[in-house]
This record gives structure tokens, sequence and C-alpha cells, in this order.
């Protein structure tokens, strides 16, 4: 598959599909407390994409059932919203998509949910914080894998690993464009980096273990320790000097 490196006037769709999400996260961030069900906060997701004349990328994505990924404790991705209420001590990792105009944007992020342990406050930090070691090295001239080094190492030097089974990617027209983004070494240098290349880069950071397993429902990824993950995800677009970030409120 090739990767598709967009013009202005297509990176200027994106930008208001990524600003959707960006202002969509803060909107969830407030509604994250003890008490919650993740169907509530799919319910504020669907309504505010709705009535901002845009479509929830992933409700319907290959039969995915709902508008965000609602990911509890030692799920790492891809839960689906139900009747599940959020305590005390939890961690819920959302992930969202908006598409308008023609584009999807895409984000995730991890939020404690009330008094949350030291760990887990650690967790959430230290995955934040490999996105934007990764972001370092989002630069036309660069090769794909210095992303991915980049997020690895720092990942491991704090002590937590890195999923190796699920991928960042390329996003534009389709929620899932060329390249895969690794959020781990790979043998290969991967592509290089061009000026409008649009990329979902995607930390997921687990305390113990990096491996996973999927539940029955086919969608909902846990820590096969069932230890805590977390998520952090930004789209970002390639340019000549610093990157730029589509999905800020």
């Amino acid at each position: 598959m090739a990767i598709i490196v967009k013009n202005d006037n297509q990176i200027e769709k994106m930008r208001v599909s990524g600003k959707l999400v960006g202002q969509l996260l803060l909107l969830l961030e407030k509604a994250v407390r003890p008490g919650v069900t993740t169907k509530e906060l799919d319910d504020i997701a669907y309504d505010f994409i709705i009535k901002n004349d845009a479509t929830p990328s992933f409700k319907n994505y290959n039969g995915f059932p709902a508008s965000i990924c609602a990911s509890i404790n030692d799920e790492v991705i891809h839960g689906i919203p139900g009747l599940r209420k959020l305590k005390s001590g939890d961690i819920i990792s959302i992930d969202v998509g908006v598409f308008k105009n023609g584009y999807h944007g895409d984000a995730a992020r991890t939020f404690p949910v009330g008094d949350i342990s030291d760990e887990a406050k650690k967790l959430i930090d230290i995955t934040k914080q490999s996105f934007f070691e990764g972001l370092k090295f989002v630069r036309a001239g660069n090769h794909l894998h210095e992303i991915s080094a980049a997020i690895q190492d720092y990942v491991e030097a704090n002590g937590f690993s890195i999923v190796r089974d699920f991928v960042g990617h390329g996003i534009g027209t389709k929620l899932h464009e060329a390249p895969q983004v690794p959020n781990y070494k790979t043998k290969s240098r991967g592509p290089l980096l061009v000026k409008g290349m649009a990329l979902a880069i995607e930390p997921m950071v687990n305390v113990g273990d990096y491996r996973v397993n999927i539940l029955d429902d086919g969608w909902t990824v846990l820590t096969a320790d069932n230890k805590y993950s977390a998520h952090y995800e930004h789209t970002v677009i390639v340019t000549e000097d610093e990157p730029e970030l589509l999905t800020v409120g």
C-alpha cells in the first residue's frame, strides 16, 4: 500500500477533523469520574460528533459498535463501551476518531479516575512522554524507525514495556493508511519521512509484560499478566521543521 502524501488543501481539511478530536477528548476528560459508565462517555462522544456535522470514525468500523474505545486498567485498547461504572483507582484509555469533510482525525488519552496509585500515575506520564520522545524525530529527512526506537528506549528506560501486537498508522481519507508506525525497534529503517505525511502515532505501554490477549468479543485487548496499560495518541503532520499536532483542543 502506497503512502499518501497530503497537500495543503487536504491538510487543512484534516485540521478540522483533528481539532474536533482534541476538543472531544477535553470534554470526555471532564466527564471521567467515579460512577460514570463507559456507555455514558460514548453517548457524550456521539452527540458531540453529530452536533459538529461529522461522523464517528470508529462506529461500525469493521463492526465496532461504538464511537469511542474505552479501555479500563488492564484493557490495552479497543474496549467496548457498556454499563461498567468507573471507580476510584481505575485508569481509562479513551480512543476516538472523527470523520469530517472526507478526512479522519484520531487520538487517544489515558485518564485517572479519582485517586490512583503512584505506579498508575507514572504509567500515564511515561506513556504520554514516550509519544513526545518519538515526536522529536518526526521531521522530513528522518526515517520512521527513529520514531519507533525513541519511544521504545524511553519506555524501557523507565521500567515499563511497549506493546508489539498493535501499532500506529498513516491516516487521511481512510482511518488506517500506510505506513504502519511501530512503537518498537524494527530491523528495517522504515520509509523516509517527507513533508505532508500524516501519521497517527500511538504508544501503548504496559506496567508488566508487553504481551497481550484478545477477548472473545473479538475486540478488547488485555495485558497477558492483567497489569495496567496506558495509551497516548495524536494525529501528526510531517513538515520540514517542527511537526504539527492536529488533535489538540
